[in-house]
């Protein structure tokens, strides 16, 4: 090899050296935590396994997840509390910490970008489509990592769980018709979702890589979500790089 040809694969080795330590630091992992499992709520333990007090001097905490017991359902928006909870068949939320949890999902986030959802129509649109913005923004998609969405909704399914006390036999649907449950159509909702394609039965069910929750922007309604569909643009907000 002479002199010129050695200098020129020289050169190409630093520039692809290079390309891949720019490409490493602009990818983005988000430290998402978990305690319990879906698997092992299905499984009939619903005690708690972790009290939200722990968390509550944490800045910029986003989570969700079930009260022990499956007596309600945990909603957390940049650390501001809107746990829902069946009372006398009403719903109401309360902006507490002082409560145990038999599921929780969480992670600190500071700052986000934001993008637009302009095509989705359905739940499965909207999964390949966060999948495909993660992903182009630098989004590690092999780890789990939050996402917020916020806008008006076409239709949100959704349910605030309440156990029936003794109950041992657990199933989704069950779960869905134990408390409260409705459909808002066309409401402005705030959103709270983590993704992850590898926590099926741990804090997302088999048929979905996302888990979400919302709140109503008057916080009149927050819950779990079962479904949603789209009519308009929404925006997405994810990690900021």
């Amino acid at each position: 090899m002479n002199k010129s040809t050695y200098i020129i694969v020289l050169v190409i080795m630093v520039i692809a050296f290079t390309s891949c330590q720019n490409t490493h630091k602009k990818e983005v992992s988000i430290l998402v935590k978990h305690s319990g499992a879906l698997r092992t709520i299905m499984s009939g333990n619903i005690q708690p396994v972790i009290s939200l007090d722990t968390l509550s001097k944490k800045k910029h905490l986003y989570a969700l997840g079930a009260v022990d017991n499956l007596k309600g359902e945990i909603q957390i928006f940049d650390s501001k509390p809107s746990n829902s909870f069946v009372i006398d068949s009403s719903l109401q939320i309360k902006d507490s910490y002082s409560l145990k949890a038999s599921l929780l999902v969480y992670a600190e986030v500071e700052e986000w970008d934001t993008f637009q959802i302009e095509n989705s129509k359905t739940k499965s649109d909207l999964e390949e489509q966060i999948f495909e913005l993660a992903t182009n923004s630098g989004i590690n998609t092999e780890e789990p990592f939050p996402f917020l969405l916020e806008g008006i909704i076409a239709s949100v399914d959704w349910h605030v769980i309440n156990w029936k006390d003794g109950d041992t036999i657990h199933n989704h649907k069950k779960h869905k018709e134990s408390g409260l449950n409705g459909t808002l159509a066309n409401r402005r909702v705030q959103i709270i979702g983590f993704y992850s394609t590898k926590h099926k039965a741990v804090f997302t069910h088999h048929t979905t890589n996302m888990h979400m929750h919302f709140k109503t922007d008057d916080n009149a309604i927050a819950g779990h979500i079962d479904d949603l569909s789209f009519n308009q643009t929404v925006t997405l907000k994810l990690p900021k790089k």
